[in-house]
């Protein structure tokens, strides 16, 4: 170590296949003075394919205790040490740990850098088959029923496509979940095991998919879903106008704003819309026929 403020790098890692590992990730497990990593176990089993041994500290760093060390490490980069972070794969900061870490050096003016590596998200979304030029990414969703369709709500409209992960046994929830707020014929991509010897991707409509992965999916998963039409959403039936004012209210808007939404962003009257839940109330009412 040298008497100047030190380096923090944030090192992608292979998502499946190890020979994915970038070039300088060797040179940096084996230069670093620390190594930070989510699963000391996951790095040596990483430093044994590459064929390397580390000479610097190796400590854990993941969500447990993440707040915690980051002090410690953040010292040693004041003091001067060259600082690796790497997660078990992928980037880190990117649903994984890293975020308070870089923020926390930023804070400090310490340089921070990156050896860029392999990620799911843009992985999944290449191959996906859906508009990549306007994406978000929304990570993991609640784990919870009634959060999850709260947070799928808040992104109705969104535009983008848009990347989620989930853990094999809450895809099928999920992929339900999905297709009753963006619609069942709103089309998705199922990423399981990238780069992996079971890779697959499964495409099509989310309620095709929420059907698919009723009978178990394993793996790793990302789950890419189209964006929201663009506005001229002509020959929308009143069902479907129904519905997304449904989405909406349920998500807090008043009846009123949810159907002038709804309305402008089919291109047709309000009063349509309007004629369309007042409709589907009076028949939720109506007794049923003998």
């Amino acid at each position: 170590m040298t008497g100047t403020t030190g380096t923090l790098v944030l090192a992608g890692t292979p998502i499946g296949d190890v020979a994915d590992a970038p070039p300088r990730l060797a040179a940096e497990l084996e230069r670093a003075d620390v190594v930070a990593a989510e699963d000391t176990r996951r790095l040596r089993r990483l430093t044994q394919a590459l064929g390397i041994h580390t000479s610097g500290r190796v400590v854990s760093y993941f969500e447990g205790n993440e707040s915690a060390r980051t002090p410690e490490l953040v010292e040693a980069l004041v003091g001067g040490a060259r600082v690796l972070l790497v997660t078990d794969a992928g980037m880190p900061s990117v649903s994984d740990p890293g975020y308070r870490l870089v923020a926390a050096a930023v804070e400090k003016d310490i340089r921070v850098t990156a050896v860029p590596g392999p990620s799911a998200v843009l992985t999944a979304l290449a191959l996906s088959g859906l508009p990549v030029d306007r994406f978000c990414f929304e990570g993991f969703l609640p784990r919870k029923a009634g959060e999850r369709l709260s947070k799928l709500r808040e992104n109705a409209d969104e535009r983008r496509t848009m990347v989620f992960f989930e853990a094999p046994h809450r895809l099928d929830d999920t992929l339900a979940a999905m297709a009753e707020v963006f619609g069942a014929e709103r089309r998705a991509a199922v990423c399981r095991e990238l780069t992996k010897t079971y890779e697959e991707v499964k495409r099509g409509p989310l309620g095709e998919l929420a059907v698919w992965a009723e009978d178990g999916v394993r793996g790793e998963i990302t789950v890419v879903v189209e964006g929201a039409t663009d506005s001229g959403d002509e020959g929308l039936d009143a069902e479907e106008l129904v519905r997304r004012v449904r989405v909406r209210e349920e998500a807090g808007e008043r009846r009123k704003e949810a159907i002038a939404a709804v309305a402008a962003a089919a291109g047709v009257p309000k009063r349509e819309v309007f004629d369309a839940v007042v409709a589907a109330k009076n028949a939720e009412k109506a007794p049923p026929k003998p």
